[in-house]
């Protein structure tokens, strides 16, 4: 382990089983707030998960990355906001050295046959998928759930990704059932919102706690 690695006990998988039920939501969560905890709540609920894993990525290769907190402190936060028995938190990635989406799902896929695994993303990354490396490939290693953002609303559903998926789109009603469906397949899912920003956070606003109804 480098000095840049944080300790193994935050890097480490939670476990899994065959037939489980997983959902993986990725980010760099700098800071966590209410509105991801938000997101994992209504993703085991609504897609009949097991469990919500939240990967808190080394840093998004999309992003700039001089504000970027330690991964140490933004797991530790994590950990602290989502307190969920059926929430796990790890920064799993850095450990392997990956950057992207793509080797972090594959390797999840490779390692632990047999578990259901569904992607979650709010609806601003899927405005942005097509930007991502290997996106074509990632949408056909599994289901993916998209949870509506305030400001991602209409641009994500006309977005260069959802208009290439469009006809693999489920509808919503049939949510539950995503993490059995083989991939490609989707859902966008409307519901209660928070107006919470991380960058917002970062930059000293955003803090309002209210949530809102797509």
């Amino acid at each position: 382990m480098t000095a840049n690695l944080p300790p193994p006990n935050l890097t480490v998988l939670p476990p899994a089983y065959a037939g489980m039920r997983i959902g993986l939501f990725g980010g760099s969560f700098n800071p966590p707030h209410e509105g991801h905890r938000l997101v994992a709540l209504q993703a085991l609920k609504r897609l009949n998960l097991d469990a919500v894993w939240f990967i808190v990525s080394p840093g998004n290769p999309l992003k700039d990355h001089a504000g970027l907190a330690p991964l140490a402190e933004r797991i530790a936060a994590t950990r602290t906001l989502v307190r969920h028995p059926r929430i796990r938190v790890t920064g799993f990635e850095a450990a392997h050295g990956f950057t992207y989406t793509y080797d972090t799902l594959k390797y999840l896929k490779t390692t632990r046959p047999g578990v259901r695994f569904v992607w979650i993303m709010g609806a601003d990354n899927l405005s942005q998928l097509h930007r991502w490396e290997r996106w074509r490939e990632i949408v056909n290693l599994m289901p993916m759930a998209i949870y509506v953002r305030p400001d991602s609303l209409r641009r994500a559903l006309v977005s260069k990704a959802a208009t290439a998926l469009a006809r693999y789109r489920i509808d919503e009603s049939d949510a539950g059932i995503l993490a059995d469906l083989a991939p490609p397949a989707w859902v966008y899912l409307h519901g209660m919102m928070s107006p919470l920003s991380s960058t917002a956070l970062r930059n000293g606003g955003g803090t309002g706690a209210k949530t809102s109804r797509s």
